[in-house]
């Protein structure tokens, strides 16, 4: 079902697109990238869908998948982007949030913004006369989600039931499953430290939406029969107290012994960038249930589609 033509969206989190429009972007992803095979990289789709359109990519924190991976998506659709960040933009320099968007929302056809404060991009999104897309905050990754939903079900698994295993930091990748969860209907295994448990409202989201959720400090139960296994890093560039918090996540490592409890065919997911022998093994990270690569990829196949759901030209 195609959105009435000239119609845009926000894509802040998963629930601005909601369940049924996640699958139309997943099935357009499947089919595009199907359609793409022998083709260079940089080259169009047929359709050119987004042809002439400019997407602004807005950032306040660095990146290298988020980066090319929206370059690539617009290159493939037709368009093109235009770079900022804080070092090279008035954004580092005091301009508004405000004010970006109103300007931006003249000059450019859609805005991109990666950025560690989730009020930033609502507010974005309010000024904003053209679409806004979250590349990351510090709440959710949406983005990230569509990308891992796509690479599970390429690997054979349907989503209604799946269980999915978290270990390590309740982070914003881990809120964006959840709210995945409720949309989508699997279910969640959560398994942190004291003290590192997601947002208590994600949790409640996903059961609201049907999901089972289960938290627990026990990463071997969590393991147990799971489908999916999946972490993230632990320390993030700049934080403070690296050390007690590496200690406190030691326990949560995905390691051969862990990926063992996990259902035979069940695969790992890793956002990246890893630190190898830290949150994962290099046996685990490297070995053949890994599918961190396929799933890095999929980062571009993703986001093709939610631009084309954001620009009002796929779901309903």
């Amino acid at each position: 079902m195609t959105a009435p033509s000239g119609a845009y969206r926000h894509f802040l989190d998963l629930g601005d697109a909601g369940g049924d429009d996640i699958a139309a972007m997943i099935n357009d992803a499947i089919d595009r990238k199907a359609a793409r095979i022998g083709k260079p990289k940089g080259a169009a789709d047929a359709d050119a869908p987004l042809a002439g359109r400019v997407l602004a990519l807005v950032f306040e924190k660095s990146s290298t998948r988020t980066r090319v991976s929206f370059d690539i998506a617009m290159r493939q659709l037709g368009g093109s982007v235009l770079l900022l960040d804080s070092a090279s933009s008035q954004l580092g320099r005091g301009e508004t949030i405000a004010d970006t968007a109103r300007v931006l929302s003249r000059m450019v056809d859609g805005i991109m913004l990666r950025t560690d404060d989730h009020a930033k991009i609502e507010e974005m999104a309010r000024h904003a006369s053209v679409p806004v897309i979250n590349g990351l905050t510090d709440m959710s990754h949406p983005c990230q989600i569509v990308a891992d939903l796509l690479t599970v079900i390429e690997h054979g698994k349907a989503l209604p039931g799946l269980e999915v295993a978290w270990f390590g930091d309740g982070n914003n990748v881990l809120h964006s499953i959840l709210e995945a969860a409720g949309l989508m209907k699997f279910n969640v295994r959560v398994a942190t430290p004291a003290g590192y448990e997601p947002d208590p409202a994600f949790v409640a989201l996903a059961r609201a939406g049907g999901a089972t959720v289960s938290l627990t400090q026990d990463a071997a139960a969590a393991a147990r029969g799971a489908d999916v296994i999946v972490t993230d890093t632990w320390i993030s560039m700049g934080q403070e107290h690296a050390e007690a918090k590496l200690a406190a996540m030691a326990p949560y490592q995905v390691n051969a012994a862990l990926m063992a409890l996990a259902k035979p065919d069940a695969v790992f997911l890793h956002c990246l960038p890893a630190h190898v022998g830290e949150e994962v093994s290099e046996d685990v990270f490297e070995g053949p249930q890994s599918v961190v690569f396929d799933e890095a990829e999929n980062r571009i196949h993703a986001q093709k589609s939610v631009l084309l759901w954001s620009f009002g030209l796929l779901g309903s």
